[in-house]
């Protein structure tokens, strides 16, 4: 199996068009992609995590 795509945080808020402090706060609601640390404490997020956590925004827009 090949290695999954991980995301850098400053990536995954570019491409969500929010601030640092702002997915923080969704964080620390349980709205955020999961965030994996990696055992240096920088933090990725998966591309597939942040596949599905755009999809289940989607699905919430349209409900």
């Amino acid at each position: 199996m090949a290695n999954p795509k991980m995301l850098k945080l400053p990536e995954v808020l570019d491409e969500i068009g929010m601030s640092r402090a702002a997915f923080y706060r969704m964080r620390a609601r349980g709205q955020a992609p999961r965030i994996r640390k990696l055992p240096n404490g920088q933090l990725r997020v998966r591309r597939s995590d942040l596949d599905d956590w755009w999809e289940a925004c989607e699905g919430d827009a349209a409900s």
